[in-house]
């Protein structure tokens, strides 16, 4: 089959596209970089002519009141050009949880970005992913003042990204679920402890303290953000340390 990935350079879509190659299918790589603009959809039209699935990884530029906009946008093009093209299945990666945290500007945009997907004609598939352990050590810079990190107890589950890429490329080269699967890792941790580790495995200074007012996880309510229920991923967190 032929893919387009549009957002194919970034840290998921990169490995969505190396796994697909290597499974033998025809998998595109799209992006800024490569001449389109899903928001004027300059160049998408080019970017899916003779796809048979779309993969949208785009993300927002922004996590704040613009990014609904910036999904709905991307989202109306990018379907109007699978439309018109004849794009068979149409997949989106999504958070776990992220229609219960309507307190987060990015994840109601994301909520959006999700109903605009299954409200239009293509058949279509929704990926949910927790949080990535790659990112652990931005949500640690966000609270730090000084040697101090400041971090509320909040349930985390976090997954690889080569996980993600993983379980996105599998969904793509499938039939279209016309609904939702979540994936996770295989622990969850205390936002707060998840931290700890990390900084003990790096021999970094900083102390963290649980606050529960830190930080945008803050708002997140109980275990919304994890799932003992979705596909879990191999990668332990420790051993993604190390």
């Amino acid at each position: 089959m032929k893919f387009a990935v549009i957002g194919g350079t970034g840290l998921i879509g990169s490995q969505v596209v190396t796994n697909l190659n290597s499974a033998g299918h025809e998998a595109v790589p799209h992006a800024q970089s490569t001449g389109i603009d899903v928001i004027s959809g300059q160049g998408l039209d080019e970017a899916v002519a003779g796809a048979d699935v779309i993969v949208n990884l785009t993300n927002s530029p922004t996590f704040d009141e613009a990014s609904p906009t910036f999904f709905r946008t991307s989202m109306d093009n990018l379907l109007a050009a699978g439309e018109q093209r004849g794009v068979r299945h149409f997949v989106i990666l999504s958070i776990v949880g992220v229609d219960q945290v309507p307190e987060l500007d990015y994840y109601r945009a994301k909520a959006l970005q999700e109903d605009v997907l299954t409200a239009g004609s293509i058949p279509y598939s929704i990926v949910r992913a927790t949080q990535f352990m790659e990112f652990i050590d931005a949500i640690l810079s966000w609270t730090t003042d000084g040697d101090t990190v400041r971090l509320p107890a909040t349930p985390i589950q976090p997954i690889a990204s080569k996980d993600v890429a993983d379980a996105v490329a599998e969904v793509a080269a499938g039939a279209p679920l016309g609904g939702i699967r979540n994936i996770a890792g295989p622990e969850v941790f205390p936002l707060d402890e998840l931290g700890r580790l990390t900084l003990s495995h790096t021999s970094d200074s900083r102390t963290v303290v649980t606050d529960p007012t830190a930080g945008m996880f803050a708002v997140v309510k109980g275990d919304v953000l994890t799932d003992k229920d979705a596909h879990l991923a191999p990668t332990r967190y420790a051993d993604w340390l190390s």
